[in-house]
């Protein structure tokens, strides 16, 4: 079977509303959104064609449906350029991971502060990870000084989200960078 005009139109409002509404009333809208009225199926594919159009079903559940002549193929790339522009603008926020042991060393420890920070001004959030091995086990305290005084030295740049939490070998927390006000 050949591909009409009519069926072409047919296409695009079925495959744009999923409802074939033949026999049905529609409420028409013209292409420079005047209301037409109510009027009958066949009539708005009619004009939609006359135009050199598609019928475009908008509004699906409205009684009796609302149905637009229209460019399909322009209304379509317009409303992927709104969604890739939406989308541009929408932040990616990262979970940045910083290992830790209890027993760490003091550059050891400055340098992974520094690169909190760093991931702080990027806009990254940071998973702190304190992981005991063997014995380490039974100085667990040590373990949350070192995780309080990581809160303390990036409390300039950062937020605790979840204070610190031990599972199993683990103590985890995680910071968020701080909302900066312009001004």
């Amino acid at each position: 079977m050949g591909s009409t005009e009519e069926d072409r139109a047919i296409a695009r409002l079925v495959k744009f509303g999923d409802r074939f509404l033949r026999g049905k009333q529609v409420r028409l809208i013209s292409s420079t959104n005047e209301p037409l009225g109510i009027v009958s199926f066949e009539q708005a594919l009619t004009r939609a064609l006359e135009a050199g159009e598609d019928l475009v079903e908008v509004a699906q559940n409205a009684t009796p449906p609302v149905c637009r002549v229209m460019d399909f193929g322009k209304f379509h790339y317009e409303q992927a350029k709104r969604q890739r522009e939406a989308k541009k603008k929408q932040h990616q926020h990262k979970v940045k991971e910083i290992k830790f042991h209890p027993n760490i060393d003091p550059h050891d420890y400055q340098t992974k502060v520094t690169h909190a920070l760093e991931f702080f001004e990027k806009g990254h959030k940071v998973k702190a990870s304190m992981f005991f091995r063997g014995r380490e086990m039974s100085h667990v305290e040590l373990g949350r000084q070192v995780m309080d005084r990581f809160i303390k030295d990036t409390a300039e740049e950062g937020a605790v989200e979840s204070f610190p939490q031990q599972s199993g070998r683990m103590i985890v927390m995680l910071l968020a960078p701080k909302i900066k006000k312009p001004g």
